[in-house]
C-alpha cells in the first residue's frame, strides 16, 4: 500500500458538532508539553491515532483469518518535539513516564505490559527495518477507554509508529508496515500475542475488510458505508469489568487454535477446512479437549460471516447485516467462549451487559462481544429511535459515559495541521 504523508486539518477526524471542544483539548494537550517540557512550544508537532472497532471477525486475525474492522473518533494525541538526544521520553496523563535510550533496544523482561516496552518495541521494528529513528519528547492524552475493546493498546502503538516515520522518514512508511512494528512491539517487547487486525485498522483508517491470508502482505477493502444512513447508531459500552487473568484466557485462544493447526502441520487454521475438524473430531476432542474444537468451528464459520457481513453491506441490506452480528455474537458466547473469565465465573460484566442491551432493543439492531473478550466492552447497533433509551438502560448499570456513540474516522494515524487547531 503505497503511503503519502498526510496532514490532518482537525475538522477532517472529528464531527463538526465536538470541533470546538477537540480544539480545546488540542490547546490544553499543548500547554501540558510545554509545561512538562519546559519548552517554548516552537517546534513542536502535533499527532493522532484512533481506537478501533471490530465490526466482524472476532479472535481470526491471528490465524490469518478475515476481519471487518473501522477506525473511530477515540483517539490519542500528541504533541512532540524531536531532540538532539538519543533518548524517547513520552509522558503520558495519568501514566508512568516511558523513556528509552533508542541505541539500546533488547527485549527487558521487566518491561513486560508497560508503555516502555511499547516504544522500546516500536524503536526496535523501525530499526530492524533499515528504517530511521531519533530522540524526541512527547506528551499524550487518551479518550479511547482502556478495557473497552477499542484496542488502546493498539492506538499508541501506531502512535509512536507514526510519530518516528513523520518526524525520521518523511512520513512515508507504509501504512501497514507500521501495523506489523506495532504488532511486533506487542508480541515481543509488550507480552501480548496477538493478531494484526488492532494495529492494521488504527493505522490505515476506515471501514474496512482485512483478509489476513498472506500476513505480510493483507488485502484490504475499503468499505464505504454509513450506519447513520441506515438509521442506527454504533455504540461500544464500557462495563468496567476486570475479570480474571484475561491476558491468560485471551493466549489460551491462540494456543488452542495454534494446537489444532499443528495437529494438521499446517502454520494456521486458514491452510485447512473446517471438514478437516469434521472429519477428525473424535481425535481433536480427545487430543485437545472439547474448547480447542469449539474454538477452531468458530473460526472457520466466523470467516464465513466477514464475507456475509460485507456482501450485506455492499448490497444494502442492513437486516442481514445485523442478522450476521448477532451470529457473531451467538458464536463469540457459545463456541469461542470469550464472554467471561473461567478462572473468575462469579464476575461476568459482558453477559449482564448483553442480556441489558437486548432487553433495551427490543428484537431490534444487534448487540455482540466486542475485542478479545472476558471483560472490557460490548458493541451494539442501535436505531435512532431506541439511541436515549438504550444508552439510559445501559448507563445506569455502568455509569455515565460509558456507552460511547461512535463516528466512522476515514484517517488512520496521522500528523495534525497546527493552523487548523486555532
Amino acid at each position: 500500500m503505497a503511503t503519502k504523508p498526510i496532514i490532518a486539518e482537525i475538522g477532517q477526524l472529528y464531527r463538526e458538532d465536538t470541533l470546538a471542544y477537540q480544539k480545546k483539548r488540542y490547546k490544553r494537550v499543548i500547554d501540558l508539553y510545554k509545561n512538562s517540557f519546559s519548552s517554548d512550544g516552537a517546534d513542536i508537532r502535533l499527532f493522532s491515532a484512533p481506537g478501533r472497532a471490530e465490526i466482524g471477525g472476532n479472535h481470526t486475525d491471528h490465524n490469518c483469518g478475515k476481519v471487518l474492522a473501522a477506525s473511530v473518533d477515540l483517539d490519542i494525541v500528541a504533541v512532540v518535539e524531536p531532540t538532539d538526544k538519543p533518548v524517547a521520553i513520552i509522558r503520558s496523563e495519568g501514566h508512568d513516564e516511558a523513556c528509552i535510550n533508542i541505541t539500546e533496544l533488547d527485549v527487558r523482561e521487566e518491561e513486560k505490559l508497560t508503555a516502555t516496552g511499547i516504544l522500546r518495541g516500536i524503536t526496535r521494528g523501525f530499526r530492524d527495518r533499515g528504517l530511521a529513528v531519533g530522540g524526541f519528547n512527547a506528551y499524550t492524552v487518551s479518550n479511547v477507554a482502556k478495557g473497552s475493546g477499542l484496542s488502546s493498546s493498539a492506538a499508541f502503538e501506531v502512535l509512536i509508529a507514526t510519530i518516528y516515520s513523520y518526524l525520521f522518514n518523511g512520513g512515508c512508511v507504509d501504512r501497514i508496515k507500521l501495523a506489523q512494528i506495532g504488532q511486533f512491539a506487542e508480541n515481543k517487547f509488550f507480552g501480548k500475542n496477538g493478531g494484526l487486525m488492532d494495529q492494521t485498522a488504527a493505522s490505515v483508517g476506515g471501514f474496512v475488510a482485512i483478509d489476513f491470508k498472506d500476513i505480510d502482505s493483507p488485502i484490504i477493502e475499503n468499505i464505504g458505508v454509513d450506519f447513520e444512513s441506515f438509521g442506527h447508531a454504533l455504540c461500544i459500552i464500557d462495563t468496567n469489568s476486570h475479570s480474571g487473568d484475561r491476558i491468560t484466557e485471551y493466549a489460551a485462544i491462540l494456543e488452542e487454535m495454534h494446537q489444532i493447526a499443528d495437529y494438521f502441520s499446517v502454520n494456521s487454521l486458514r491452510q485447512i477446512v473446517k471438514q478437516d475438524i469434521i472429519l477428525n473430531i473424535n481425535i481433536l476432542r480427545e487430543k485437545f479437549g472439547d474448547r480447542a474444537v469449539l474454538r477452531a468451528i468458530h473460526f472457520f464459520e466466523e470467516n464465513k460471516r466477514v464475507d456475509k457481513l460485507v456482501n450485506a453491506l455492499k448490497r444494502n441490506d442492513f437486516q442481514a447485516f445485523l442478522a450476521s452480528i448477532n451470529e457473531s455474537g451467538n458464536s463469540s458466547y457459545k463456541y469461542l467462549q470469550n464472554v467471561y473469565s473461567s478462572s473468575d465465573v462469579t464476575h461476568q460484566g459482558l453477559s449482564v451487559g448483553l442480556n441489558i442491551a437486548e432487553y433495551a432493543l427490543d428484537r431490534k439492531g444487534a448487540s455482540r462481544v466486542h475485542g478479545g473478550g472476558f471483560s472490557g466492552g460490548i458493541q451494539a447497533f442501535v436505531p435512532f429511535e431506541l439511541l436515549k433509551l438504550f444508552k439510559m438502560e445501559l448507563e445506569k448499570v455502568f455509569g455515565n459515559g460509558s456507552c460511547h456513540v461512535l463516528k466512522i474516522r476515514q484517517i488512520g494515524g496521522c500528523e495534525i495541521d497546527k493552523s487548523s487547531i486555532e
